[in-house]
């Protein structure tokens, strides 16, 4: 079975839903037949860090809300965060562009990094405040993985892998994605959300039964017709 999964690093409920579906797979009993492949995907591909700029301030502006609005739904995401062990830190969070760390994260799935490099910037920019559009960030993040940081170093100040996020986003649009996560199973189901548990492994069983059983042919002969048919024995003709 495979997943792809469309999700940016700077999109909070694409950690959430992350952790939902890593938490639904370890339920999964054919588990280790599933393959997940994080897809790129950018919330807003005109984001940038202003120095001094708070998070709150930037995403006020954004949406035309005001700013004690989005503290509180802020402080709601959190506490969805929290019921799935994860930790929210709004207060010094970088509002910040993620197209390079999209590259650096192609290069790491080539060195069959791509889910260790995803977990480790989500954890990143979600908990430890990092600017993830900062390239000394990137290559640091990116060592701590286990990837060579002379080459990270060579992505990150180039436009490496700039075609293979496009082409992710690209198809983002083909399919209908309009928000993120969105889940695609076996390029025939679709989940958009970071939805609960139990959705993840109902689509788990359905598509796995599917994959298990194998088709039937149904006859569409008329019941009482007459045909003629050979077999490894002979043929036969009824008149």
């Amino acid at each position: 079975m495979k997943i792809e999964v469309w999700s940016d690093f700077v999109c909070p409920f694409c950690y959430i839903g992350k952790r939902k579906l890593e938490n639904a797979m370890e339920q999964f009993p054919h588990r280790e037949n599933v393959t997940v492949e994080y897809k790129s995907y950018q919330l807003d591909p005109s984001a940038k860090h202003i120095p001094g700029k708070d998070f709150y301030e930037t995403f006020s502006q954004l949406k035309g809300m005001p700013l004690e609005q989005v503290k509180v739904m802020n402080q709601q995401v959190g506490q969805q965060a929290a019921s799935v062990g994860l930790t929210y830190n709004f207060d010094d969070m970088k509002y910040a562009n993620t197209f390079d760390a999209h590259r650096v994260a192609k290069y790491a799935d080539e060195q069959g990094k791509g889910k260790e490099i995803t977990e480790r910037f989500l954890y990143a920019y979600f908990t430890e405040s990092e600017l993830m559009s900062d390239p000394d960030t990137l290559i640091r993040l990116a060592g701590e993985v286990g990837l060579d940081t002379k080459e990270v170093e060579e992505v990150v100040h180039s436009d490496k892998y700039k075609n293979r996020v496009n082409e992710d986003i690209d198809v983002a649009k083909q399919i209908g994605v309009q928000g993120v996560p969105f889940f695609v199973f076996n390029e025939k189901y679709a989940i958009s959300g970071a939805q609960p548990e139990e959705v993840f492994l109902e689509v788990f069983e359905k598509v796995w039964k599917e994959e298990v059983e194998k088709p039937v042919l149904k006859s569409l002969n008329p019941k009482k017709s007459e045909t003629t048919y050979c077999t490894d024995e002979g043929c036969d003709v009824n008149n």
